[in-house]
């Protein structure tokens, strides 16, 4: 793997150009920064999920989940950071399969759209939901214009699924439950114009 930063303020990035774990220079707006970058935000926005007052019934595994998750996600940076290199394997994009399947076990099908909220933890799922949808079409975008192995790709597309669940199992640990969208209000609002 790349180089390890000793050094925060090497002023190398003055320019506008950074390296990249080969030692190879982009441009800072570059596909492959930008895909970085939006990991980078999804990672830290986990982190503030993190620091919430989790249920008490959930925590303790919700706490390790996350952790994982945010190791998995700093390995994807890693492998966005050095091109034609691999760190997520198929076996990390199973494991978010398992959690999907454990997690939506414990739910009720939903019958409409949800609205983002209820708990401030399950509001903060959803913002790292839509950020890893970001990340996802980042790393899309970039997957057109240079070779980029699956797993990164299935694996944001994955863990969006899974924050989208989490969110759901969050308000329900809670004693909350689904804000469901009012289509009906939306339905009423277009009749009238």
């Amino acid at each position: 793997m790349g180089n390890r930063l000793s050094k925060i303020a090497t002023r190398t990035g003055d320019a506008g150009m950074t390296g990249l774990g080969d030692g190879s220079r982009v441009e800072k707006d570059h596909l492959r920064i930008c895909a970085m970058g939006d990991v980078d935000e999804l990672n830290s926005e986990i982190g503030v999920l993190m620091t919430e007052n989790l249920p008490e019934s959930v925590a303790q595994e919700l706490q390790a989940l996350f952790l994982q998750v945010q190791h998995d996600l700093f390995d994807l940076g890693g492998e966005l950071c050095i091109p034609n290199y691999t760190l997520l394997k198929p076996e990390h994009v199973a494991q978010l399969d398992v959690w999907l399947e454990k997690y939506n076990e414990t739910l009720p099908p939903l019958t409409e759209f949800i609205l983002p909220g209820g708990t401030r933890a399950a509001a903060q799922a959803h913002v790292c939901r839509t950020v890893c949808r970001r990340a996802e079409r980042s790393i899309v975008r970039l997957g057109w214009a240079e070779p980029l192995y699956d797993a990164p790709r299935q694996y944001v597309n994955r863990l969006s699924d899974l924050l989208f669940v989490l969110s759901r199992v969050l308000n329900r640990a809670a004693g909350g439950t689904d804000i469901l969208w009012n289509h009906q209000k939306a339905d009423k609002t277009n009749e009238a114009k």
